[in-house]
């Protein structure tokens, strides 16, 4: 069971509060049915003289009386004590007196102690209201406390067995658990662990997981917790929480601490004017001195993930530190089989569905795209009251999360619908000519998303990691497949190709700069690579470092390469003009056209190889 620091002490104060007005309400109560009955002094004395009165005791403010009747008894009050009249009188009728002394020490406290509690419950409320605005939850005695997670022993219920697709990492992370389970077999020859272990990959490539898994097969507790919890609109809140956070896992050692997001926490410190002693630096000097100060013999692992190693601090990944980086990347299609089988363990699938086709349509997808594609599948298949879920289902969700929700209710003219289907068989037939390695595996004109009104998917028949200069050019040449089907036969050209435009622009543009495929501009890189997993910050200003004659060079190289591209695509479509007519034909009456539709399609297709002289104007790079 997860161990969380709650906070009772909002709950506990309103139970008090509530119990003491409830004890004034029943006192209130049991006084006025209870107790003795007031009655006038005058009403008092004429009691005495018909000799109604047994017993009388006097108080500071009260005169107590005891009837000689067995009504009860009667109080009378009165402003000032008169006890030598009172006496006499008493004596004259024969009535027993005496007079009480009242403790009255815990009323006199209680009128100044509960005010002032009362006052101090507002006061704790209010201030727990602007600290939970603030970002600090658990009231201002736990401001300095760590917000981990404990998941002890028997919680984790992770391991190994459930990870699959970062084979790598899996078995880079095992001696971390061999270490765990037995550290005198690595100090036997003087070796040591290292002190910390950061996970880096893009999003949802499982680094939580695996973390939860290394502690699962250790058997030890798990400490969890994300960078961002470290930093408070108080300086020095975060400094204190990573203390606090390191004595609580001395305590409970050997265990595993980790953090998630850690660039929320370790992003690099500036220098250069700026201030540099606010709350997120002093959180990370704290978190660098006591990853210094703790001995790996403890038995304390800090793993540590992020997306964005590219900003952490210099000083965090030194040796001695965050010493050992495992990077747990996109599974390739191997890695996919083994995701999906592991998420479809629920699923009742069909038994024609090959888990191989499924892995093949859906290169650089993450674990957590996997498990959200299978989700999606079985969805599809409910909605459509299937009793399996089949490949069918599965290319109903990839198409929806690729390509977004279809808007078969969208209006759309017929010229429109026209443009739309030459438009995508135009990508289909050139796609089909160049020879891709990207089979055609559906083609739709169903809106699709914002602003997608139709598609093609292809299916990669590998994965692919190096690609040459001739793939990139091919790959150009089928982006701009739509826009030359377009201009062939409605001899104009629209707004439909922008995306396609915008993709084999940042190709050419690739080749020119980073790849040094463009002759005229030899083999120089005049752009760096963004090594970032969540890609190019948005409105981040290229550099240059070239001079206006090479920037005048290299636009010329991606204009001639887009060029080259889609004289070649209109060549492709020339030659099968007649084709690309009845298949967009078929395709508006279809609306959709799956694989098996399309391959007899695809078999008249004429190549361009056998007319290479007949191209003309194309333009060598």
């Amino acid at each position: 069971m997860e161990q969380e620091k709650k906070s009772p002490s909002v709950i506990n104060y309103w139970y008090l509060l509530f119990s003491f007005l409830a004890f004034i309400t029943l006192r209130d109560i049991w006084t006025a049915n209870f107790q003795s009955k007031a009655i006038p002094y005058s009403e008092f004395q004429q009691m005495l003289k018909d000799k109604k009165i047994s017993e009388v005791i006097l108080t500071e403010d009260e005169i107590n009386g005891v009837l000689t009747s067995p009504e009860g008894q009667m109080k009378t009050v009165h402003s000032k004590r008169i006890e030598p009249e009172i006496a006499k009188e008493l004596e004259s009728y024969g009535v027993k007196f005496s007079r009480l002394t009242e403790n009255k020490f815990w009323i006199t406290l209680m009128s100044w102690v509960m005010p002032m509690i009362i006052i101090f419950f507002v006061w704790n409320f209010l201030i727990q209201r602007m600290m939970g605005k603030g970002g600090i939850q658990g009231g201002l005695m736990s401001v300095g406390k760590s917000k981990a997670k404990i998941y002890v022993e028997t919680d984790t219920k992770v391991t190994f067995n459930d990870v699959a697709g970062a084979d790598e990492a899996e078995n880079e992370l095992k001696e971390i658990v061999e270490f765990l389970k037995d550290p005198k077999k690595f100090e036997r020859l003087g070796g040591r662990m290292p002190k910390g272990v950061l996970l880096i990959g893009p999003p949802g490539t499982g680094k939580t997981l695996i973390a939860k898994a290394v502690a699962g097969e250790a058997g030890v507790p798990f400490f969890s917790t994300n960078g961002a919890e470290f930093v408070e609109m108080f300086v020095g809140i975060g400094a204190s929480r990573v203390r606090d956070l390191f004595e609580q896992a001395k305590k409970k050692a050997p265990c595993i601490i980790f953090i998630d997001e850690l660039d929320a926490l370790g992003k690099a410190r500036m220098v250069g004017g700026v201030q540099g002693n606010d709350e997120k630096e002093q959180t990370l000097n704290q978190l660098l001195a006591e990853l210094d100060g703790f001995d790996t013999r403890t038995g304390i692992i800090l793993l540590a993930a992020t997306n964005r190693p590219e900003i952490l601090d210099p000083a965090l990944l030194r040796s001695g530190r965050f010493d050992r980086q495992v990077l747990v990347d996109r599974p390739d299609r191997t890695g996919r089989v083994a995701i999906l089988k592991l998420h479809v363990k629920k699923t009742k699938l069909d038994d024609k569905l090959d888990l191989e086709n499924i892995a093949a349509l859906t290169p650089g997808f993450t674990g957590a795209d996997l498990a959200n594609l299978v989700n999606e599948a079985s969805l599809a298949a409910v909605r459509r009251n299937a009793d399996v879920v089949s490949e069918d289902h599965f290319t109903i969700a990839i198409e929806r999360m690729l390509a977004g929700l279809e808007k078969k209710n969208r209006l759309i003219n017929k010229f429109e619908r026209n443009v739309v289907a030459h438009h995508e068989m135009g990508h289909a037939l050139v796609a089909s000519a160049v020879g891709n390695t990207e089979t055609v595996h559906k083609i739709s004109i169903i809106p699709r998303g914002i602003g997608a009104l139709g598609y093609t998917l292809q299916r990669p028949t590998e994965d692919r990691f190096l690609m040459t200069k001739e793939e990139l050019e091919k790959k150009m040449t089928v982006l701009l497949g739509g826009r030359a089907a377009e201009k062939i036969i409605f001899q104009h050209l629209s707004t439909g190709a922008a995306d396609d435009l915008d993709k084999a622009t940042d190709i050419a543009w690739a080749a020119a700069t980073r790849y040094g495929m463009a002759a005229q501009l030899g083999d120089v890189v005049y752009e760096k690579s963004v090594n970032a997993f969540l890609g190019e910050m948005p409105f981040q200003p290229r550099t240059r470092n070239y001079s206006d004659e090479t920037a005048h060079q290299i636009d010329c190289a991606v204009r001639e390469m887009l060029t080259r591209a889609l004289t070649k695509a209109i060549a492709i479509l020339n030659l099968n003009e007649d084709l690309l007519r009845s298949s967009a034909k078929l395709l508006l009456e279809k609306e959709t056209l799956n694989e098996s539709e399309l391959k007899s399609i695809i078999a008249e297709i004429k190549t361009v190889d056998s007319t290479r002289k007949s191209l003309p104007g194309e333009i060598n790079v």
